[in-house]
């Protein structure tokens, strides 16, 4: 099987020096990797784990989607989409964690910082394996930052992790994920490695971005039948001609997925063919 050359597909579309992760979720061993090691800040792609902390204290019995929580005024902050969680608004779990899943919702994920405690929340996560992800600050959509008394550095949530708790989300090997499945798959952020699926794609995900990086990943399913997790870090900054080169990275991306997928070839090239020219590269 030809495996695809990550850095040579990042460099062609202009994501530069990105991470990613792409792993099968049905041919076990499956997975092809382009990781440095490096930090890189997780922007709102920290609010995937969140969301499992929040689905471990729903298992632990601690808390109930239904939980009423008031939004606190210590807690807003600039949002890119319009939202009703503002201070003072009457809420439940579940609505904070699909707004801050599905638009991205800083106040709504600042007020789950407080439900849960971010040392709390902190534990949770790296007991189920994650040791690297860390709730520290609570999020900025603009500056100045959030005053924020309880931080304690800035949040890590690393590509590599990512990969594997989007593949626990995907095999219910976390609490809740059936539930977190559902509310990704509607985001309102469909501009990144969305714009490159093809007819009868899925991909139920989370995008993060500040004015120094952009993030998507998610699991995808493929048209046929095929069901990979898929991660790309980057540092660049949140724009829309980076979008495009999101999408661009995944049109280029897919017809290896195809060809590794024994179900169906029919999207991809035979095997060790060269790498596919994507129309909008830069490369």
């Amino acid at each position: 099987m030809h495996q695809p050359d990550l850095a040579a597909l990042a460099e062609q579309t202009g994501l530069g020096a990105a991470q990613v992760h792409v792993q099968s979720l049905v041919s076990a061993g499956l997975a092809w990797s382009l990781d440095d090691g490096r930090f890189i800040y997780p922007a709102s792609m920290i609010k995937v784990p969140l969301a499992v902390a929040v689905t471990v204290a729903i298992a632990a019995g601690r808390l109930d989607w239904e939980t009423r929580v008031v939004v606190d005024p210590r807690n807003a902050t600039v949002n890119d989409a319009p939202s009703p969680i503002e201070p003072g608004y009457a809420t439940t779990v579940l609505e904070l964690t699909t707004f801050m899943l599905q638009r991205s919702d800083n106040v709504a994920t600042n007020q789950l910082y407080d439900v849960l405690g971010r040392e709390r929340a902190t534990a949770d996560v790296q007991a189920l394996g994650f040791p690297e992800t860390s709730f520290r600050r609570k999020l900025s959509g603009d500056l100045p930052l959030i005053d924020d008394p309880e931080a304690t550095g800035r949040n890590a949530f690393p590509a590599h992790e990512a990969a594997r708790l989007f593949a626990a989300i995907a095999a219910d090997r976390v609490p809740g994920a059936a539930a977190l499945r559902e509310i990704m798959a509607t985001s309102w952020w469909d501009v990144k490695l969305s714009r490159g699926l093809g007819t009868g794609d899925s991909f139920a995900h989370k995008t993060g971005d500040t004015d120094e990086v952009a993030h998507d990943a998610g699991i995808l399913t493929l048209a046929d039948s095929s069901r990979w997790v898929l991660v790309v870090y980057t540092e660049l900054p949140s724009s829309e001609e980076n979008d495009l080169r999101f999408g661009a990275f995944m049109r280029m991306l897919r017809p290896y997925l195809h060809a590794a997928w024994p179900g169906d070839a029919a999207g991809g090239p035979a095997n060790g063919a060269p790498i596919p020219r994507d129309p909008w590269s830069t490369g």
